[in-house]
Protein backbone atom coordinates (compact mmCIF):
# COMPACT_ATOMS: atom_id res chain seq x y z
CA UNK A 1 0.00 0.00 0.00
CA UNK A 2 1.22 3.43 -1.19
CA UNK A 3 -0.44 7.03 -0.69
CA UNK A 4 -0.52 9.68 -2.88
CA UNK A 5 -1.61 13.44 -2.89
CA UNK A 6 -4.81 13.94 -5.29
CA UNK A 7 -6.66 16.86 -4.85
CA UNK A 8 -5.19 17.57 -2.00
CA UNK A 9 -6.41 14.62 0.25
CA UNK A 10 -4.19 11.52 0.58
CA UNK A 11 -5.41 8.55 -1.52
CA UNK A 12 -3.96 5.26 -0.32
CA UNK A 13 -3.47 3.23 -3.76
CA UNK A 14 -1.81 -0.41 -4.48
CA UNK A 15 -0.30 -0.56 -8.21
CA UNK A 16 0.32 -4.44 -9.12
CA UNK A 17 3.07 -4.33 -12.42
CA UNK A 18 2.20 -5.98 -15.39
CA UNK A 19 2.88 -6.06 -19.39
CA UNK A 20 5.07 -3.10 -19.96
CA UNK A 21 3.09 -0.61 -22.81
CA UNK A 22 -0.30 -2.31 -22.11
CA UNK A 23 -3.37 -0.59 -20.12
CA UNK A 24 -4.08 -0.54 -16.86
CA UNK A 25 -7.01 -1.93 -14.89
CA UNK A 26 -7.97 0.68 -12.46
CA UNK A 27 -10.70 -0.55 -10.11
CA UNK A 28 -12.91 1.54 -8.46
CA UNK A 29 -15.03 0.15 -5.50
CA UNK A 30 -18.84 0.05 -4.13
CA UNK A 31 -20.24 2.69 -1.93
CA UNK A 32 -19.26 0.68 1.07
CA UNK A 33 -15.94 -0.48 -0.29
CA UNK A 34 -12.39 0.52 -0.48
CA UNK A 35 -8.94 -1.39 -1.32
CA UNK A 36 -8.47 -3.80 1.39
CA UNK A 37 -12.70 -4.67 0.20
CA UNK A 38 -11.58 -6.17 -2.95
CA UNK A 39 -9.90 -8.70 -1.11
CA UNK A 40 -7.14 -10.53 -3.29
CA UNK A 41 -9.42 -10.10 -6.57
CA UNK A 42 -6.98 -7.48 -7.67
CA UNK A 43 -4.20 -9.82 -7.58
CA UNK A 44 -5.91 -12.79 -8.95
CA UNK A 45 -7.50 -10.04 -12.13
CA UNK A 46 -3.93 -8.73 -12.70
CA UNK A 47 -2.56 -12.45 -13.13
CA UNK A 48 -5.48 -13.35 -15.20
CA UNK A 49 -4.88 -10.38 -17.45
CA UNK A 50 -1.35 -10.12 -17.26
CA UNK A 51 -2.17 -6.12 -17.66
CA UNK A 52 -0.77 -3.75 -14.81
CA UNK A 53 -3.32 -2.92 -12.42
CA UNK A 54 -4.02 0.24 -10.10
CA UNK A 55 -7.19 -0.09 -6.96
CA UNK A 56 -7.33 2.61 -4.30
CA UNK A 57 -9.89 4.10 -1.54
CA UNK A 58 -11.46 7.08 -2.86
CA UNK A 59 -11.68 9.60 -0.20
CA UNK A 60 -13.75 8.75 2.93
CA UNK A 61 -13.05 5.23 2.79
CA UNK A 62 -10.28 2.84 4.04
CA UNK A 63 -7.73 4.86 5.13
CA UNK A 64 -7.58 7.81 2.70
CA UNK A 65 -8.64 10.94 3.74
CA UNK A 66 -12.29 11.42 5.29
CA UNK A 67 -14.79 13.72 4.55
CA UNK A 68 -15.85 15.86 6.88
CA UNK A 69 -19.62 16.25 6.80
CA UNK A 70 -22.51 15.16 4.74
CA UNK A 71 -22.16 14.14 1.03
CA UNK A 72 -24.47 15.56 -1.59
CA UNK A 73 -26.59 13.99 -4.06
CA UNK A 74 -23.74 14.71 -6.80
CA UNK A 75 -20.32 13.09 -4.93
CA UNK A 76 -20.50 10.35 -7.68
CA UNK A 77 -20.74 13.52 -9.94
CA UNK A 78 -18.05 14.93 -8.13
CA UNK A 79 -15.77 11.78 -7.94
CA UNK A 80 -16.06 11.02 -11.41
CA UNK A 81 -15.77 15.03 -12.71
CA UNK A 82 -12.88 16.44 -10.48
CA UNK A 83 -11.18 13.96 -7.87
CA UNK A 84 -10.83 10.77 -10.23
CA UNK A 85 -9.12 12.86 -13.24
CA UNK A 86 -6.98 14.45 -10.69
CA UNK A 87 -6.11 11.37 -9.29
CA UNK A 88 -5.08 10.06 -12.86
CA UNK A 89 -2.76 13.21 -13.22
CA UNK A 90 -0.77 12.48 -10.44
CA UNK A 91 -0.23 8.23 -11.48
CA UNK A 92 0.16 9.42 -15.06
CA UNK A 93 -3.18 6.85 -15.88
CA UNK A 94 -3.28 8.17 -19.04
CA UNK A 95 -4.25 4.27 -21.00
CA UNK A 96 -6.74 2.89 -19.33
CA UNK A 97 -9.41 -0.31 -18.67
CA UNK A 98 -12.17 0.92 -15.98
CA UNK A 99 -13.47 -1.00 -13.52
CA UNK A 100 -15.82 -0.41 -11.52
CA UNK A 101 -18.51 -2.03 -9.08
CA UNK A 102 -21.62 0.25 -8.01
CA UNK A 103 -20.85 3.35 -7.52
CA UNK A 104 -17.51 2.73 -8.65
CA UNK A 105 -19.25 1.88 -12.34
CA UNK A 106 -21.73 4.78 -11.47
CA UNK A 107 -18.14 7.06 -11.20
CA UNK A 108 -16.97 5.21 -14.85
CA UNK A 109 -19.69 5.89 -16.84
CA UNK A 110 -20.43 9.80 -15.52
CA UNK A 111 -16.37 10.21 -16.16
CA UNK A 112 -15.99 8.72 -19.50
CA UNK A 113 -19.29 9.78 -21.24
CA UNK A 114 -18.76 13.17 -20.12
CA UNK A 115 -15.40 13.93 -21.74
CA UNK A 116 -13.64 14.27 -17.96
CA UNK A 117 -11.24 11.07 -18.88
CA UNK A 118 -11.27 8.59 -21.60
CA UNK A 119 -10.69 4.39 -21.29
CA UNK A 120 -9.98 1.76 -23.40
CA UNK A 121 -13.14 -0.18 -22.11
CA UNK A 122 -15.31 -0.08 -19.11
CA UNK A 123 -16.31 -3.28 -17.10
CA UNK A 124 -19.27 -2.69 -14.81
CA UNK A 125 -20.60 -4.56 -11.67
CA UNK A 126 -23.98 -4.05 -10.81
CA UNK A 127 -23.55 -0.42 -12.31
CA UNK A 128 -26.66 2.26 -11.10
CA UNK A 129 -27.60 4.80 -13.91
CA UNK A 130 -31.18 5.71 -12.12
CA UNK A 131 -32.39 5.06 -8.85
CA UNK A 132 -34.75 1.76 -8.37
CA UNK A 133 -37.58 1.27 -5.29
CA UNK A 134 -35.40 -2.01 -4.59
CA UNK A 135 -32.40 0.30 -4.60
CA UNK A 136 -33.66 2.59 -1.83
CA UNK A 137 -35.19 -0.72 0.05
CA UNK A 138 -31.92 -2.18 0.44
CA UNK A 139 -30.12 0.48 1.12
CA UNK A 140 -32.75 1.32 4.33
CA UNK A 141 -32.50 -2.13 5.27
CA UNK A 142 -28.48 -1.50 5.54
CA UNK A 143 -29.52 1.47 7.76
CA UNK A 144 -31.13 -0.12 10.25
CA UNK A 145 -28.37 -3.29 10.27
CA UNK A 146 -25.59 -0.41 10.70
CA UNK A 147 -27.57 0.54 13.77
CA UNK A 148 -28.83 -3.36 15.38
CA UNK A 149 -26.27 -5.91 14.13
CA UNK A 150 -22.45 -6.37 14.03
CA UNK A 151 -21.94 -4.61 10.39
CA UNK A 152 -20.63 -1.59 12.16
CA UNK A 153 -18.16 -3.84 13.26
CA UNK A 154 -17.07 -5.70 10.27
CA UNK A 155 -17.02 -2.60 8.48
CA UNK A 156 -14.62 -0.94 10.78
CA UNK A 157 -11.67 -3.21 10.02
CA UNK A 158 -11.56 -2.22 5.93
CA UNK A 159 -12.50 1.78 7.14
CA UNK A 160 -10.77 4.22 9.42
CA UNK A 161 -13.87 6.44 10.25
CA UNK A 162 -16.75 4.00 9.62
CA UNK A 163 -18.92 6.13 10.61
CA UNK A 164 -18.50 8.55 7.96
CA UNK A 165 -17.94 5.88 5.12
CA UNK A 166 -21.16 4.08 5.78
CA UNK A 167 -23.15 7.29 6.51
CA UNK A 168 -21.81 9.43 3.45
CA UNK A 169 -23.19 6.59 1.31
CA UNK A 170 -26.27 5.78 3.27
CA UNK A 171 -27.75 9.14 3.98
CA UNK A 172 -26.82 10.58 0.29
CA UNK A 173 -28.71 7.87 -1.21
CA UNK A 174 -31.77 7.93 1.03
CA UNK A 175 -31.70 11.83 0.95
CA UNK A 176 -35.50 13.26 -0.76
CA UNK A 177 -33.15 14.35 -3.83
CA UNK A 178 -31.78 11.67 -4.69
CA UNK A 179 -34.76 10.22 -5.93
CA UNK A 180 -33.88 12.28 -9.12
CA UNK A 181 -30.37 10.83 -9.55
CA UNK A 182 -30.07 10.00 -13.36
CA UNK A 183 -26.99 9.70 -15.44
CA UNK A 184 -28.54 8.50 -18.82
CA UNK A 185 -27.83 11.66 -20.07
CA UNK A 186 -23.98 10.77 -20.09
CA UNK A 187 -24.76 7.38 -21.73
CA UNK A 188 -24.52 8.40 -25.22
CA UNK A 189 -20.80 9.97 -24.04
CA UNK A 190 -19.46 6.35 -23.87
CA UNK A 191 -18.13 5.21 -27.42
CA UNK A 192 -15.86 2.61 -26.02
CA UNK A 193 -16.31 -0.91 -25.53
CA UNK A 194 -18.54 -2.26 -22.37
CA UNK A 195 -18.81 -5.24 -20.86
CA UNK A 196 -21.82 -5.20 -18.02
CA UNK A 197 -22.31 -7.53 -15.43
CA UNK A 198 -25.60 -7.85 -13.02
CA UNK A 199 -26.56 -10.81 -10.67
CA UNK A 200 -30.16 -12.51 -11.31
CA UNK A 201 -30.06 -11.99 -7.19
CA UNK A 202 -29.04 -8.33 -6.72
CA UNK A 203 -30.76 -6.72 -4.06
CA UNK A 204 -29.73 -3.32 -5.70
CA UNK A 205 -30.67 -3.46 -8.69
CA UNK A 206 -32.44 -4.97 -11.33
CA UNK A 207 -32.29 -5.46 -15.30
CA UNK A 208 -33.35 -2.61 -16.32
CA UNK A 209 -29.86 -0.57 -15.41
CA UNK A 210 -28.52 -2.81 -18.21
CA UNK A 211 -31.02 -2.42 -20.49
CA UNK A 212 -30.72 1.28 -20.32
CA UNK A 213 -26.50 1.12 -20.81
CA UNK A 214 -27.14 -0.82 -23.63
CA UNK A 215 -30.11 1.75 -25.55
CA UNK A 216 -27.69 4.30 -24.15
CA UNK A 217 -23.78 3.68 -24.61
CA UNK A 218 -22.91 4.23 -27.97
CA UNK A 219 -20.03 1.87 -27.84
CA UNK A 220 -20.19 -2.04 -28.71
CA UNK A 221 -22.33 -3.37 -25.71
CA UNK A 222 -22.27 -6.93 -24.09
CA UNK A 223 -23.80 -8.49 -20.98
CA UNK A 224 -23.27 -11.39 -18.76
CA UNK A 225 -25.94 -12.05 -16.27
CA UNK A 226 -25.01 -14.85 -13.38
CA UNK A 227 -27.35 -17.17 -11.59
CA UNK A 228 -27.04 -17.41 -7.73
CA UNK A 229 -25.55 -14.00 -7.30
CA UNK A 230 -25.86 -11.13 -5.72
CA UNK A 231 -24.94 -7.47 -5.72
CA UNK A 232 -20.96 -8.40 -5.59
CA UNK A 233 -20.08 -10.93 -8.76
CA UNK A 234 -16.47 -11.01 -8.66
CA UNK A 235 -17.09 -12.68 -5.33
CA UNK A 236 -20.32 -14.67 -5.50
CA UNK A 237 -19.32 -15.86 -8.88
CA UNK A 238 -15.58 -15.00 -8.95
CA UNK A 239 -14.36 -17.91 -11.87
CA UNK A 240 -17.16 -16.35 -14.47
CA UNK A 241 -16.36 -12.83 -13.53
CA UNK A 242 -12.11 -13.09 -13.80
CA UNK A 243 -13.10 -15.26 -17.26
CA UNK A 244 -15.36 -12.61 -18.35
CA UNK A 245 -13.34 -9.89 -17.48
CA UNK A 246 -10.30 -11.66 -18.87
CA UNK A 247 -11.56 -11.98 -22.29
CA UNK A 248 -12.85 -8.29 -22.55
CA UNK A 249 -9.56 -7.00 -21.17
CA UNK A 250 -7.27 -8.84 -23.32
CA UNK A 251 -9.08 -8.13 -26.52
CA UNK A 252 -9.61 -4.25 -25.70
CA UNK A 253 -5.82 -4.28 -25.03
CA UNK A 254 -5.01 -6.44 -28.30
CA UNK A 255 -7.22 -3.80 -30.27
CA UNK A 256 -5.24 -0.93 -29.03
Amino acid sequence: MAFVIAGGHRLEYERIPGRPGAPTLVLLHEGLGSLALWRDFPQKLAAATGLPLLVYSRRGYGRSDPVAGPRGARYMHDEALVSFPELRRALGLDDVILVGHSDGASIALIHVGSGAGTARGLILEAPHVFVEPISLASIAAARTAFETTDLRQRLARYHADVDGAFRGWNEAWLSPEFRDWNIEEYLPGVTCPVLAIQGADDEYGTLKQLDALEGGVQGPFARLMLPRCGHSPHRDQESAVLEAMAEFAERISAAG
